[in-house]
């Protein structure tokens, strides 16, 4: 089998601090990966290594078979990255930031004008190709993200939170958006605490303080774990790795509880 992103025993250590603790998976060509856990669970470091922006402390990660330590730019020119954070220029059109990222890349006139027009349907912005970046909504913006995350024909997809924010209805055409890119055979990587998006995916791989809790296919994880859905089997793996029960302490508020007369 192929496999977009291939991890082994990847660690990240900031001083005393083990922020990716030797975790190692692989995610098949054209797979949709969610990629879930709380907050400074590890996600976010990890994807950083895979974008070769943070150099791991020990481990190897491959992204279409590149090392991203050793083939760094290689590995660049073969990935779209998305944040959470709208991160494209806002003093820019929507036409203008496309162009700019076509630029980075390098592409010729030619071929950013006709990937630039494809983007613009699919994205649904036709009309809107004049209007600043900063005059968009949240869903208009991250619609704008993608395009320019898209623009080079990466391989492989990250989005780290892409739909945080934005409105329900864009939420399920960003999605539709996802689906149809991996029918095309990209590969994407997904960050998202929407368990009704992770549900979606192919896979879903759970990560908790720095390690790889489990990674299976949506279904069969809530078989295993004889759940309703993965809203259950993410509170079931916080409770049992901290054993502590995930719970409201308004009781111990007792400033905010209505006083008896």
């Amino acid at each position: 089998m192929d496999y977009a992103i291939e991890v082994n025993n990847l660690t990240k250590k900031f001083g005393s601090f083990t922020a990716v603790d030797s975790i190692s998976f692989r995610i098949p060509k054209g797979t949709i990966f969610g990629f879930l856990g709380p907050n400074g669970s590890g996600k976010s470091t990890t994807i950083r290594m895979l974008c070769g922006v943070l150099h791991p402390t020990s481990g190897q990660a491959l992204v279409m078979g590149k090392d991203v330590v050793k083939d760094t730019e290689a590995v660049r020119q073969n990935l779209g990255y998305m944040s959470q954070k709208f991160s494209l220029y806002e003093d820019l059109t929507v036409e203008e930031n496309l162009d700019f990222y076509a630029g980075i890349y390098g592409l010729s006139k030619d071929i950013r004008d006709s990937r630039k027009k494809e983007l613009i349907t699919m994205a649904n912005l036709a009309g809107k190709e004049k209007s600043l970046a900063g005059t968009l909504s949240g869903g208009w913006k991250q619609r704008l993200a993608l395009g320019c995350a898209l623009i080079h024909k990466p391989k492989l997809l990250v989005l780290d939170e892409p739909t945080a924010g934005v409105d329900p209805v864009s939420r399920r055409v960003f999605w539709e958006i996802i689906h149809a890119l991996a029918r095309q055979g990209i590969t994407i990587l997904v960050t998202t605490h929407y368990m009704d998006e992770a549900e979606s995916c192919d896979v879903v791989g759970f990560i908790f303080n720095g390690k790889i809790i489990n990674i299976a296919p949506p279904q069969e994880l809530i078989q295993q774990e004889n759940a309703k859905n993965l809203e259950d089997i993410f509170i079931t793996y916080v409770e049992r790795i901290t054993n502590k029960k995930v719970s409201s302490t308004f009781s111990e508020m007792k400033f905010l509880q209505k006083e008896e007369s």
